[in-house]
């Protein structure tokens, strides 16, 4: 795949966050993370949401306007407009049992020395779990999938069980105008 522009979504725990970094950085060019524009700036943080037309809005000055760049996270419902501008999307699916592992994990380490509200992680985790429910009514691999089957760009789907280096290289080696969906 060449640069250009790509939306990189999945569940929390799944990885879109290290993908699209890997591949910004492997291109040079601009990597946007969804939850920088979807949540205001607060310590403790994810806290308070910012108005979805001042999201799209920073989106737009920030980054959209650039030939290339690389977005992960999900817009479902808020962002759409922003993911017509990308020539392609990356979709990463990964086990529930390893995703809430990853996600433990990684909360360890943000709060390692910190005080932190277990109430609030308490209630992250319950929603991260929910994702696999296809009754769940918040982001859900459902809701996802058929937010997917709505776009007009060639969809890559990934298990992101794999090193970010075999997911970077499935990424770059893609031809998503050959190979159309996947």
């Amino acid at each position: 795949m060449k640069r250009s522009r790509v939306h990189v979504l999945g569940a929390s725990g799944s990885g879109t966050t290290t993908l699209g970094r890997a591949l910004a950085d492997h291109w040079a060019v601009p990597h946007a993370d969804a939850d920088d524009y979807f949540w205001l700036p607060t310590s403790p943080p994810f806290q308070q949401k910012r108005p979805a037309e001042e999201r799209r809005a920073l989106m737009r000055d920030v980054f959209v306007p650039r030939e290339a760049w690389v977005l992960s996270g999900s817009v479902v419902d808020w962002g759409e407009d922003i993911v017509r501008e990308c020539a392609a999307v990356v979709f990463l699916t990964l086990d529930p049992v390893e995703r809430l592992r990853r996600l433990e994990a990684r909360e360890l380490h943000r709060r390692a020395g910190a005080d932190f509200d277990k109430a609030a992680w308490a209630t992250f985790l319950q929603w991260a779990r929910g994702y696999d429910d296809p009754e769940f009514e918040g982001r859900s691999r459902a809701a996802h999938e058929a937010w997917l089957g709505q776009l007009r760009q060639p969809i890559l789907r990934l298990d992101s069980a794999l090193p970010k280096e075999d997911l970077l290289s499935e990424v770059l080696s893609w031809e998503p105008a050959k190979r159309g969906r996947d």
